[in-house]
């Protein structure tokens, strides 16, 4: 299996307990993982290698920085954030697809079934986290057809088309884009997916794939109004493959609040390991 993950050294720590997670539950013998970064040292590099458990290979893929000479970047979005987009230029020509995972996830439950899906044509299988109105205000935003059928992508989870991803990706285009539109992006790789390949996302249901808490207690407020039996806990236990612990609030920080939380201290009671080279 092959997995993506965009990265600068100060995600080393999140990056050995995300692969942990998938080591445990991950369902599979062997995964190439592959980091496409653009500061990690090779004593980081060997420490880290060193530390990922056998059933993980990974490569380092360096990007130049002139890549994405231009585009906007702010503390909370480095310039790491763009990687993933040009991932089909970047990796190994003989990948056909690839799972990329922010750091931030864990795993629950074997991936094999997402990484296998068909892409039915798609260049991304991803899911979204707006509902309908927020969809149209993005939609607005983004200058994207009002009565369009494109919703709005998060970038956090997405097996990756590399064939048709590679013929059809073009940076130049990327980079008008952002230029023409860095007034009103955002959150800018979920603008940029959603704006010029969201017509080509095949939506899968995040309360599997990419489950934040937000989300959940959005879909029990809705199940609720329904009169439907609320999926709870023991719901996501069975059946939720990723949870995504996105936005500013994170179990391994003190201030985090939230109902998916229970299921990071199971796997780390003692919270986030700290990452020492060497």
């Amino acid at each position: 299996m092959n997995l993506l993950f965009c990265i600068d050294q100060n995600f080393a720590p999140l990056l050995l307990q995300c692969l942990d997670s998938i080591q445990k539950n991950g369902g599979e013998e062997h995964y190439d993982a592959y980091l496409l970064h653009s500061d990690l040292p090779g004593p980081l590099q060997r420490s880290l290698a060193q530390r990922v458990g056998p059933a993980v290979t990974l490569h380092f893929i360096p990007v130049p920085e002139e890549v994405f000479e231009g585009f906007p970047v702010s503390r909370r979005y480095p310039r790491q954030i763009y990687y993933r987009i040009a991932a089909p230029l970047l990796l190994p020509h003989q990948l056909e697809r690839i799972l990329y995972l922010d750091v931030d996830t864990i795993i629950l439950r074997p991936l094999g079934a997402l990484y296998r899906r068909e892409f039915r044509g798609a260049y991304f299988l991803a899911c979204t986290h707006t509902r309908r109105l927020l969809t149209k205000l993005n939609q607005a935003r983004l200058g994207l057809e009002p009565d369009g059928q494109i919703p709005y992508i998060n970038t956090g989870v997405m097996l990756l088309n590399l064939p048709q991803l590679r013929q059809r990706l073009d940076l130049a285009e990327i980079q008008r884009y952002v230029q023409e539109h860095k007034m009103t992006l955002l959150l800018p790789d979920q603008d940029i997916v959603t704006a010029l390949y969201g017509g080509n996302v095949r939506i899968l249901d995040t309360m599997y794939y990419n489950l934040s808490d937000r989300m959940f207690l959005l879909e029990q407020a809705a199940q609720a109004a329904l009169g439907h039996r609320r999926r709870d806990l023991d719901w996501v236990r069975r059946h939720s493959v990723i949870l995504h612990f996105c936005g500013r609030m994170k179990p391994w920080k003190p201030d985090y609040i939230g109902p998916l939380g229970a299921f990071y201290r199971e796997q780390y009671p003692e919270g986030l390991a700290p990452f020492q080279l060497g």
